[in-house]
């Protein structure tokens, strides 16, 4: 339907909550009011009664694993699982097979959103030792960010020659979002547990492994050059207390130079939860201790975290059951991160405005996202639906991940995800994807 209008809903939007009405034309936000009534017979009504309206989440970390890992995820299962947990846009990384460090690359992967995708979409452009002369060919309007490893979480695409790292800082034309852990210091606490256990090295030591020292040491190091470079950096997935030392909450978001985020993962477990979830929870950087937990939440609450993600970043069961040394790091998240953190308002840790600020509105500023965040007149009608009091359980047969697994299997979320609407198009309801129909739109930065 081109016409939309939601009545009745409890509008979660830029620090308030307020009851209403939202009308929709061609997929654009045309009117917001206490009360509307539908003009002609071709409207399409939905009664939120007794359900919040959010803006779509935009989730700025994802790993789709398309092209060349697509036994674990693609673009089409991914989105599908993200817009049954209200995330209606995404932004993807580069470390797929090939890796996006190409313009020729990139190119293909937007064309393959354009075919398959059910939520809006844009693609990180990877950064490497040697691939400075295609960082400076990237258009600033059409991508979403410069991704850096400066850990081997991706094998060869880590960027560890400091004059290199030195010189992208200077010269990106993007925003640069890096991946923080020190290479040597895993390398170093790795070898030590290898000599001792060999590859059934326990779990419980993974975040010895990639310690706290190792995350500081790398992220202090990136933020020293940014500060030396003037560069814009954004500090992917924080997960110690002590990292927090390096940013602020002095300055409005708009203002910052330098920002960081935390993901659902670092929020909600910590390393007592390693004997009964094992490999299924190791992540990079690894899930840490609950002080380190608790200093996250606070942290995003006083504005000091400025967005959460999820780095969804699914791998086969088969494959996270491997010992120690061979289970890859990652898990599959898109579908219950908005779940998981209605939770953390269920038991009075954040508030909904917090939540739609950390996972809608602070994206769109971060990234420059044209006209999308916000339940405004004149944006893209990408709105969620939940119901906050319809309890259900994580299932292997309500899992939407390719995968098949996840790490919330058998908790019981509070809150429900009913509607999901991209570009004013509904495309989920209820537990059910709504016939598929080339709604999502490739996302445009306003720079």
């Amino acid at each position: 339907m081109k016409k939309v209008l939601i009545k009745n809903a409890k509008i979660v939007n830029e620090g308030k909550i307020t009851e209403g009405d939202v009308f929709i034309e061609d997929g654009i936000i045309k009117e917001i009011s206490e009360s509307i009534s539908a003009k002609s017979p071709d409207v399409q009504i939905f009664d939120a009664e007794g359900t919040h309206l959010l803006p779509g989440i935009i989730d700025d970390q994802v790993h789709f694993r398309e092209p060349g890992l697509t036994h674990k995820e693609d673009i089409e299962m991914g989105s599908r699982a993200a817009v049954a947990g209200g995330i209606t846009s995404f932004i993807e990384m580069p470390n797929t097979l090939p890796q996006t460090t190409t313009i020729e690359e990139l190119e293909k992967k937007f064309q393959l959103a354009a075919e398959k995708s059910y939520a809006n979409y844009s693609f990180m452009f990877g950064g490497t030792n040697d691939n400075l002369e295609e960082i400076l060919k990237v258009d600033p309007k059409k991508t979403a960010a410069l991704k850096l490893f400066l850990g081997s979480s991706t094998g060869n695409m880590l960027v560890d020659d400091q004059k290199v790292l030195e010189e992208i800082f200077s010269k990106s034309p993007l925003l640069i979002a890096v991946h923080c852990e020190d290479e040597t210091t895993i390398q170093n606490n790795l070898k030590e547990c290898v000599e001792r256990y060999g590859d059934d090295i326990p779990i419980e030591l993974h975040p010895k492994i990639r310690s706290e020292e190792a995350c500081y040491k790398s992220s202090s190091n990136a933020v020293k050059l940014a500060k030396k470079t003037g560069a814009r950096l954004h500090v992917f997935h924080v997960s110690t207390a002590k990292e927090l030392e390096l940013f602020s909450n002095k300055k409005p978001l708009k203002d910052k130079k330098i920002t960081a985020e935390v993901c659902i993962h670092h929020l909600w477990f910590n390393d007592h939860d390693y004997k009964q979830k094992g490999t299924f929870i190791k992540w990079n950087p690894a899930v840490k201790s609950e002080k380190d937990q608790e200093a996250l939440m606070k942290a995003l609450n006083d504005d000091i975290l400025d967005v959460v993600a999820t780095d969804h970043a699914p791998h086969t069961k088969q494959e996270k059951q491997n010992p120690y040394t061979k289970a890859p790091s990652g898990g599959p998240l898109v579908q219950h991160a908005l779940p998981a953190m209605l939770q953390f308002y269920h038991k009075e840790k954040i508030s909904l405005e917090k939540i739609v600020e950390k996972m809608c509105h602070n994206p769109a500023i971060l990234f420059d996202i044209k006209d999308r965040g916000y339940i405004r007149v004149g944006y893209k009608a990408d709105l969620v639906l939940v119901d906050l009091n319809a309890p259900w359980q994580v299932k292997s047969d309500n899992i939407l991940y390719k995968c098949g697994w996840s790490p919330f299997e058998g908790v019981t979320f509070k809150s429900r995800i009913t509607h999901t609407f991209v570009n004013g198009r509904l495309v989920y309801k209820n537990f059910k994807h709504q016939p598929f129909a080339k709604v999502a739109q490739q996302l445009e930065f306003d720079r």
